[in-house]
């Protein structure tokens, strides 16, 4: 699927079942949310806190899904096409940085 195809996916979800889309800052506030999930579930999997009991079935890749569906949503929302964006992201870092972390003495 491409991202162009998620956004599309999304927002007939969104049209078909989910009656339609919460506000931007509702959608804001629950992608914090579901961020700190994400950060949940590394923090005890790559970190030195441990799991507890009902944490310990959760699923990293789905909660990383959740994050990229609010996103998406906030896109659609504000009309941000994610593939354009993208593609200028990475030109914009292709030009900045191109050699700044080979440099970067801490990396090495």
């Amino acid at each position: 699927m491409t991202i162009q195809e998620a956004q599309n996916t999304i927002d007939e979800w969104i049209k078909s079942k989910g009656v339609k889309y919460f506000s931007e800052l509702t959608n804001m506030a629950c992608l914090t949310e579901e961020v700190g999930e994400v950060a949940r579930v590394i923090a005890r999997k790559y970190g030195e806190q441990s799991f507890k009991e009902s944490d310990k079935q959760v699923d990293l890749a789905d909660e990383m899904a959740d994050v990229l569906w609010v996103l998406i949503c906030l896109a659609n929302q504000t009309g941000v096409n994610l593939t354009d964006a993208l593609e200028k992201n990475l030109e914009k870092k292709n030009k900045r940085d191109a050699e700044r972390h080979q440099q970067n003495e801490k990396l090495k």
